[in-house]
């Protein structure tokens, strides 16, 4: 089933510009994860834990002039996401 959010980082899967999804293995586009966090089939940063996945991706919001204390709000469920829960 595809997610319309990356199961790693959060972030959307689709943009004004189009699928941001990562690929797998044979080349097709990921429904579940994003470019940045998958690519060939494989996580970019697979020893990455969940809270250095939760910092990395509050920083990058707050380089999109996101206010602090939404950061922290856009981030509690990142443990909810399938990479997290398997």
């Amino acid at each position: 089933m595809p997610h319309k959010n990356c199961q790693s980082c959060g972030m959307p899967l689709v943009s004004r510009e189009g699928h941001q999804g990562g690929t797998e293995v044979d080349g097709t586009r990921s429904t579940s994860y994003c470019k940045i966090c998958y690519q060939n089939g494989k996580f970019t940063a697979p020893d990455m834990t969940l809270e250095q996945m939760r910092e990395i991706v509050k920083q990058k919001l707050g380089e999109f002039g996101i206010p602090k204390f939404l950061r922290g709000l856009f981030t509690r469920n990142l443990h909810k996401l399938d990479r997290w829960t398997k």
